[in-house]
């Protein structure tokens, strides 16, 4: 009796030990696809493959412990009406849909001093089509300058609050106060360098990752 009492021992120890090994297993980061989609600032225009938002964002996802896949949409110079008309095509390119996209744009209508109201038009299109296809949407707020006169400011920085109200969707300033000092931007004066960009996304992070959660 007792040997064989000693031999169902030996045969449930490793067992035990797998059980534990799946237990382990189950344990792993929680994992999320982001699209970040939108224009220059989404795409890292003008700085090297790897230091542009998307990929900052994704290094600053994974170390919060969120095993974080974020997608480069972004393409520079587009309008929130370029960026509508692409929309669809870019989803249907993607192997699998995103579970979040950020959504950045209306700089660009800003630049132009294209009417807000256009710029609102077609930022609720791609909100729409992006809700129709079960994708969760995080609305990313792009101030107007202040020399556009305070009519055209006031119109154009209530677009982003209206359509989160609207559409029920957060909705988080994208370039924190600060960005546009010297020594954070491009020779241009308008891109952020990688610095800038660092520290938009770790602003940009700490109001993402509880929304994530």
């Amino acid at each position: 009796m007792l040997r064989i009492l000693l031999l169902l021992a030996f045969l449930v120890a490793p067992l035990s030990a797998g059980g534990a090994q799946e237990t382990a297993k189950v344990a792993e980061p929680r994992g999320v696809t982001i699209l970040a989609f939108g224009d220059s600032l989404t795409a890292g225009y003008g700085l090297a493959e790897g230091l542009g938002f998307a990929p900052q964002l994704e290094d600053a996802l994974r170390r919060e412990g969120l095993a974080a896949t974020v997608i480069d949409a972004g393409v520079s110079g587009d309008t929130s009406a370029q960026g509508r008309e692409r929309l669809g095509w870019t989803l249907d390119s993607l192997e699998e849909l995103p579970d979040v996209a950020i959504l950045e744009l209306g700089g660009n209508d800003m630049l132009r001093a294209l009417d807000p109201s256009v710029t609102e038009e077609n930022l609720a299109a791609m909100i729409e089509a992006l809700q129709a296809r079960e994708i969760e949407v995080v609305l990313a707020a792009i101030p107007a300058a202040r020399n556009y006169g305070p009519d055209y400011v006031a119109a154009f920085d209530a677009v982003y609050p209206a359509l989160g109200e609207r559409y029920g969707i957060p909705v988080l300033p994208f370039v924190p106060e600060g960005a546009s000092r010297a020594g954070l931007l491009l020779p241009d004066g308008v891109h952020p360098n990688f610095e800038g960009v660092k520290q938009i996304v770790t602003a940009f992070t700490a109001r993402l990752v509880p929304l994530l959660d």
